[in-house]
C-alpha cells in the first residue's frame, strides 16, 4: 500500500481517579486521515477542512511522531499527512493523542507492520509533547490499544489492557478550550497523605471494578478528590451536570481529560439518553454552545477505513 485512510476516535483520560494513569477509547467523535508514503524523509501535514494546524511537522500533533518514527528506519522514506479534524484542540476528548496515534498507526501498516503496539505509543508521546509539554499516554494508549487502558509506567512503558463491561457514554463539550498545558499548571504539587490514600483506593476499586463488571464498584470509585477540586472551576455547569446525572441514574463521571468536557457511563442507553437531554437542559440554561454524543467503549481504537 502506498496510501490509507483511518478513524482516529476520541478518548476519556484519567477517567476521573487516575490521573495520567487511565484511559478510555471512545466510538464517537473521532478524526479522519490520510496518509500516503513517500520515498525521502520528510513529513508534509495538510488541514483537510481548513482548520488551523500548525504545518511545521515539529510543532504538528501529527508530524512530531513521524519524524521520530522515520529517524529510526535505514531507508529514505517520509509520510504525507491528511488531517479531517473533528475532535477540536482544547476539547479535552484527546484530541491531540488522537492525531499522533492515527498518524503512527497508519504509518505502520504501510510499513507492513514493522513496529509494535509499544513502539507506537512511544512515538506517539512525541505528539502529546508538542501539544501539553509533557510526555503522557492516557489518551494515546486507548487510542492505540482500544478499550480501557492503564499505563502502569512511563519510563520504562508498561501498558496493561483492561476489557470493561459494556456502557454507555454520555459526553458533553461545552465550546470554550481549557488547554492541558494550563490546565496541568493550576494544580497542586503536593498533597496529603490522606487525599492519595482515598485516590489509591478509588483507582483499585475502579480497575478491579472493570475486570469484575461490578457496576456499583465502578460507581462508588469514580471519584477524585486530587484533581476535579481544583480543574472543575473552570468548566461552566460542572457541578451542576455531574449531580443531577447521578441523580438520574448515571454510575458516575467527571471531567474528561483535562476539560472542559464532561462524561459520564451509564449501564442502559435510555440512561445515557436521559443524560444528554439534562447536559442540554443545563447549558441551554447557561446560554453556552456545546456538542453532546452518546456513544460505546471502543474496543478496537485506531481502524482503517476501507
Amino acid at each position: 500500500m502506498k496510501s490509507i485512510k483511518i478513524k482516529a476516535p476520541a478518548t476519556v483520560a484519567n477517567l476521573v481517579c487516575g490521573f495520567d494513569v487511565l484511559g478510555m477509547c471512545l466510538e464517537e467523535p473521532f478524526d479522519i486521515m490520510e496518509v500516503t508514503l513517500l520515498n525521502e524523509k520528510k513529513v508534509i501535514i495538510h488541514s483537510a477542512d481548513g482548520y488551523p494546524l500548525p504545518q511545521d511537522p515539529q510543532q504538528n500533533t501529527a508530524g512530531a511522531p513521524l519524524i521520530e518514527m522515520i529517524n529510526t528506519l535505514p531507508e529514505e522514506v517520509g509520510f504525507e499527512v491528511m488531517i479531517y479534524k473533528n475532535i477540536k484542540p482544547g476539547s479535552g476528548v484527546g484530541s491531540s493523542a488522537a492525531s499522533a496515534a492515527g498518524a503512527v498507526v497508519a504509518a505502520n501498516l504501510l510499513l507492513n507492520n514493522r513496529f509494535t503496539n509499544e513502539d507506537l505509543v512511544r512515538f506517539a508521546m512525541f505528539g502529546e509533547k508538542v501539544a501539553s509539554g509533557v510526555k503522557h499516554a492516557d489518551n494515546i494508549a486507548p487510542c492505540i490499544y482500544g478499550g480501557i487502558t492503564l499505563i502502569r509506567s512511563i519510563f520504562p512503558l508498561d501498558i496493561i489492557t483492561i476489557p470493561p463491561p459494556p456502557l454507555y457514554v454520555t459526553l458533553v463539550h461545552p465550546q470554550i478550550e481549557v488547554k492541558t498545558a494550563d490546565a496541568r499548571q493550576i494544580l497542586r504539587k503536593e498533597v496529603l497523605l490522606k487525599d492519595a490514600i482515598k485516590q489509591w483506593g478509588n483507582i483499585a476499586g475502579l480497575v478491579a471494578g472493570f475486570m469484575k463488571g461490578d457496576c456499583d464498584l465502578i460507581g462508588r470509585s469514580l471519584e477524585d478528590v486530587i484533581i476535579e477540586p481544583v480543574r472543575s472551576v473552570l468548566i461552566p455547569g460542572f457541578d451542576s451536570v455531574k449531580k443531577r446525572c447521578k441523580e438520574a441514574g448515571a454510575l458516575g463521571g467527571g471531567i474528561s481529560g483535562s476539560g472542559p468536557s464532561i462524561f459520564m457511563l451509564s449501564k442502559e442507553r435510555e440512561t445515557a439518553l436521559k443524560l444528554e437531554t439534562i447536559m442540554k437542559e443545563i447549558y441551554d440554561g447557561i446560554g453556552l454552545s456545546y456538542h453532546t454524543y452518546v456513544t460505546t467503549i471502543n474496543q478496537r481504537g485506531v481502524t482503517v477505513i476501507e
